[in-house]
């Protein structure tokens, strides 16, 4: 059995770990109701851009081609995979890395490469899968600005378009739904789908009935539009990834705090009853000798 001082320190150890637990869990709280906003206030302008921009691609003429709409062969993909930086935030990236190992799974036969945002993803797959490239650093601050989100979508895009050696792009990010809540989500970013997804809004879909009219050429307005949308949903993506970060690590270590409550509990619990042992040896130490005399 341990002695009283090995507890004592065993103790300490547990309440300085719940100490920065309990800090940690305030910073993440923080940090998420700032990435909880800009999630918020990104998410309409985002759909309703996807729709718009579905709904006029799905009326062009079919001879009407644009590298980011035109279907390409099946056979070469590019995935985007959006880890954290940091650890400490529960099965969030071991989620998403287990999704990205079913995707490469699923399309064994598939020339796959990776292009991974975030230090745990990397890490994992440096030796596990063909690696594109790598962004490191941009959900570790906890705040994502639109000009490195903008970095990541044209690097994307040239990869798409520059010599047409990419078939299709796949995003794989936590979507944030709530502090207990972040859904994985795969979906393909390359090529643009000619038709918007409504099928759960009736108005969304007697919009994209309507005739549009055209200012510009379609020609123009895509080549403006298009890669604009590539970048709006990457930096939508990076803001879910961050706010789904955030919840998952204000979740694990209000769990922490509490595992860590419960230990310290129990060891207090055995302190006490060695140390009540040891009074009770000293008292019949005490009385056996005043016996013997």
């Amino acid at each position: 059995m341990a002695n009283l001082l090995d507890i004592r320190r065993r103790i300490k150890s547990v309440k300085n770990t719940q100490q920065i637990t309990k800090a940690m869990k305030m910073v993440s709280a923080a940090k998420l109701k700032r990435a909880q906003n800009r999630v918020i206030n990104a998410r309409p302008f985002a759909n309703k851009m996807s729709e718009v921009l579905g709904a006029l691609a799905a009326q062009t003429t079919e001879d009407f081609h644009h590298p980011l709409l035109d279907a390409r062969d099946d056979e070469r993909y590019l995935v985007v995979l959006i880890t954290a930086d940091k650890g400490l935030c529960g099965a969030f990236n071991a989620n998403l890395i287990k999704a990205a190992q079913s995707f490469l799974k699923d399309n064994a036969g598939k020339n796959i490469e990776l292009l991974t945002v975030g230090r745990k993803g990397r890490d994992f797959f440096r030796r596990r899968a063909q690696l594109a490239g790598e962004y490191i650093g941009l959900t570790g601050k906890g705040r994502v600005e639109f000009s490195e989100a903008l970095d990541v979508a044209r690097d994307i895009v040239h990869r798409f378009t520059a010599d047409e050696a990419l078939d299709k792009v796949f995003l794989i990010f936590a979507e944030f739904k709530s502090v207990l809540t972040q859904r994985v989500v795969v979906e393909q970013l390359l090529p643009i789908s000619r038709v918007a997804d409504t099928a759960d809004d009736p108005a969304s879909t007697a919009a994209n009935s309507k005739d549009y009219i055209y200012e510009q050429p379609p020609a123009e307005i895509f080549s403006r539009l298009l890669p604009r949308l590539v970048e709006t949903q990457i930096f939508r993506a990076l803001l879910e990834s961050i706010a789904s970060e955030q919840g998952a690590r204000m979740t694990a270590m209000d769990s922490a705090s509490k595992n860590a409550g419960e230990l310290i509990s129990t060891l207090t619990l055995n302190m006490n009853r060695v140390r009540q042992a040891a009074i009770t040896r000293e008292i019949i130490e005490i009385v056996s000798g005043a016996a013997a005399l």
